[in-house]
C-alpha cells in the first residue's frame, strides 16, 4: 500500500476544482449548504438562486469525477410559507440535462432527530442522500455493506413449506416473486436503501456536520483502498477524516477559514504502520496557492 494521502484546500470550489485534471475521483460526496440555512454560518442561498448557484459547481463535479465513479449529494428541500420548495426536485431535473444519470435514492434516517411540534407538519426524520453517475457501468462494491441477516430469518427459515422452495410469483399480479429457500444457511444480507443513523451529537464547533458513519457507509460501498475521495464541501473535514481511517486518499475544499481550521485539526496525519512504513501524508492548500 503506498502513502494515503489527505488534501485540503481553502476557497471555492468551483474554482479550486477548474485546476483539477478531468476524471480524478472514484467518489464525490458531499453536504452543500442547504437554501437559507444556517444563514448566521454559511450566508444562506435563496431557496429561488439555489438550482442556478449549484449547477456550474455540478459541472465541475462531472468533470473531474472519472467515469466508474459515483457522486453522492446529501440534500434536504426547506419548507417556505408551509410548503414544501421544489428546489431539490428542480436540481435534479437539470443535472439529468447537464448529463448525469439520477441513479438512486437513499434516505438517512436521522435515529434521534429533536422533538418538535409546527402547526401543519410533523418533525422531519429524514434527508435525501441521492447517487448520480457519469455511465451506467460504475464501481460499487455491494458486499462491503452486508447485515446480519437477523432473527428472522432463524424464525422464518426454520420449517419451509413446498411453496417456499420455488420460485413463488405475486398472486396480487404484481409480477414480483421469491424463492425463500435461497436464504438458506446464508448469515449476510445486501441492505436497503434506508440508513438507519444518529445525527453528530458530539460537535461544538460545527453547524451542520453530518455523522462520520455516512461517509463511511458510501465510501465503503463505491470505492477501494487507495482510490481517491472528494468532498467540494468539506465543512469540519468529516469525509476526509473518515477516507484516512479507510485508507482511501481524499481531497476536501472549504470556503470559510474557520471551518477550514477544523478540519485541518481533524485530519491531522496519523500513522498507519504497515511493513514499518508511514502510510499518511496530509496537505494544506490556501486558495492563493
Amino acid at each position: 500500500m503506498g502513502k494515503i494521502k489527505t488534501d485540503l484546500y481553502l476557497g471555492d470550489c468551483l474554482e479550486i476544482l477548474a485546476n483539477f485534471d478531468a476524471d480524478s475521483f472514484d467518489l464525490i460526496i458531499t453536504s452543500p449548504p442547504y437554501a437559507d440555512r444556517r444563514s448566521k454560518t454559511y450566508g444562506g442561498i435563496r431557496p429561488d438562486e439555489y438550482v442556478n448557484w449549484f449547477m456550474p459547481r455540478a459541472e465541475e463535479f462531472l468533470r473531474v469525477l472519472k467515469p466508474s465513479g459515483t457522486f453522492i449529494l446529501n440534500i434536504k428541500e426547506q419548507a417556505v410559507e408551509g410548503e414544501r420548495h421544489t428546489y431539490v426536485i428542480e436540481l435534479i431535473l437539470e443535472m439529468k440535462k447537464q448529463g448525469w444519470l439520477w441513479t438512486e435514492e437513499f434516505v438517512w434516517h436521522k435515529k434521534n432527530c429533536y422533538p418538535g411540534k409546527w402547526p401543519n407538519r410533523f418533525r422531519d426524520a429524514w434527508e435525501r442522500c441521492l447517487q448520480f453517475n457519469k455511465s451506467r457501468k460504475f464501481n460499487m462494491y455491494q458486499e462491503e455493506v452486508m447485515v446480519p441477516m437477523g432473527d428472522w430469518a432463524e424464525k422464518r427459515l426454520k420449517n419451509l413449506s413446498e411453496t417456499d422452495q420455488n420460485r413463488d410469483t405475486s398472486k396480487v399480479g404484481s409480477g414480483f416473486g421469491k424463492n425463500v429457500s435461497n436464504w438458506l444457511d446464508r448469515k449476510m444480507a445486501y441492505p436497503t436503501n434506508v440508513l438507519h443513523l444518529a445525527t453528530e451529537t458530539g460537535n461544538r464547533k460545527h453547524s451542520a456536520v453530518f455523522p462520520k458513519a455516512l461517509p463511511e457507509w458510501f465510501i465503503k460501498l463505491f470505492t477501494k483502498e487507495n482510490d481517491w475521495v472528494l468532498d467540494p464541501f468539506a465543512g469540519a473535514g468529516t469525509t476526509c477524516q473518515i477516507a484516512q481511517t479507510l485508507f482511501r486518499n481524499s481531497t476536501g475544499i472549504e470556503i470559510l477559514p474557520q471551518y477550514y481550521q477544523l478540519a485541518q485539526e481533524n485530519t491531522k496525519p496519523t500513522q498507519y504502520l504497515l511493513f514499518e512504513e508511514t502510510q499518511d501524508e496530509t496537505h494544506y492548500t490556501t486558495r492563493d496557492h
